[in-house]
């Protein structure tokens, strides 16, 4: 709904605004992708805005966050099956 009233904005600072506020709420929702892409949309229209570059870089951030804690759980878990694939081995000899 919100991002439909983009079309209708004709002031360039108007629809900047309008993005960042839809790229806050993406963020805080946990789609993150889509708030970098606001974000990014954002700096287009006004590249040296504080703002949005802290929001962009805060979006990065969260992004390497989620990336590490998900290597992370995938090496826990791959731990954990081949120590039981080995206990199951040391049982059988």
């Amino acid at each position: 709904m919100a991002a439909a009233s983009l079309d209708g904005t004709a002031s360039p600072l108007q629809k900047r605004e309008k993005m960042y506020l839809l790229a806050v709420g993406y963020y805080r929702s946990g789609d993150y992708s889509r708030s970098r892409q606001l974000v990014e949309r954002c700096l287009e229209i006004a590249p040296e805005w504080r703002q949005a570059r802290s929001l962009k870089k805060t979006i990065g951030d969260r992004i390497k966050k989620d990336g590490v804690i998900g290597i992370g759980i995938a090496a826990t878990v791959v731990g954990v099956v081949a120590g039981g694939i080995a206990a199951a081995l040391a049982r059988k000899n």
